[in-house]
């Protein structure tokens, strides 16, 4: 079968540990777009962190961001579809989160909101001033959620992280059990909240479709929780050789680790 469209998560997947892309992986996606496939970022990051990414494979198809919470048109810079969390499911959401050490960013607008400074954003920062000032992203202190939710026009979803996993787990199953919102791991310590019925397989079946093509059309990278939607609705789904063995099972192939250019010798070997 002949694939048109290749989806790519970032982190663990495209990306290796030092938020780099393989050469392997360069060459090999634009000689993919050089025969006509598209290529789409399919991401649980917001879009203001992508840009240096984005431009590096020189794509012009829109990303699907915070786990298929919105698809955003880097080149008009506007969002095409989305379904947000409400500002009263985001007050529900902090009420749970209150009085916990459980740390916090709210994706919001074109920002990434925080109140406290923990690793994980100190982490973020640093990254950012590696880049140019054009490409880096908005991170911005607060300090209020409750206060910031109504100053905003979207809120694309909260990342939670903790050490305390299994507290971590508790809390956001009460979110999804309480609230009725998608809850979805996707690092080892992190879970992102958003609005029920957001993934990364809705929003890219959607874009799909608009373009005529069908899933079977994709071949979807992914190594995490959040990736399955799509892997498993793909007609193919890679799975990472770094990621989790519960993702691996349910992909249809797994390929080398992040560190290894496992991407490139998959587009060799199913669409050049």
């Amino acid at each position: 079968m002949t694939y048109r469209v290749i989806a790519l998560d970032l982190d663990g997947t495209l990306l290796a540990p030092q938020k780099n892309i393989l050469p392997e992986s360069l060459i090999a996606v634009n000689e993919a777009r050089k025969a006509g496939v598209k290529v789409l970022i399919v991401t649980g990051r917001h879009h203001v962190t992508i840009h240096p990414f984005y431009q590096a494979l020189q794509l012009d198809t829109p990303a699907i961001c915070c786990n298929g919470a919105y698809l955003y048109d880097y080149h008009e810079k506007k969002v095409l579809a989305s379904d947000p969390l409400s500002s009263q499911e985001a007050i529900k959401v902090l009420t749970y989160l209150q009085g916990t050490d459980i740390h916090r960013l709210m994706y919001v607008d074109d920002a990434m909101l925080y109140e406290e400074l923990h690793d994980t954003i100190a982490r973020t920062m640093k990254w950012s001033e590696t880049l140019p000032e054009s490409q880096r992203p908005t991170m911005q202190h607060v300090s209020s959620f409750q206060h910031a939710i109504s100053k905003v026009q979207f809120i694309w979803k909260f990342a939670t992280c903790s050490p305390d996993l299994v507290k971590l787990r508790e809390i956001t199953e009460q979110i999804e059990n309480d609230i009725g919102l998608e809850c979805e791991w996707s690092w080892f310590d992190q879970v992102d909240i958003a609005k029920k019925g957001n993934s990364k397989g809705m929003r890219l079946k959607q874009w799909v479709e608009s373009q005529g093509m069908s899933m079977k059309d994709v071949i979807a990278f992914g190594d995490n929780f959040n990736d399955l939607s799509m892997l498993e609705t793909a007609g193919l789904g890679v799975a990472m050789g770094n990621s989790v063995n519960a993702v691996k099972e349910r992909a249809d192939l797994v390929t080398l680790d992040n560190t290894q250019p496992g991407i490139a010798e998959v587009i060799r070997k199913y669409i050049l």
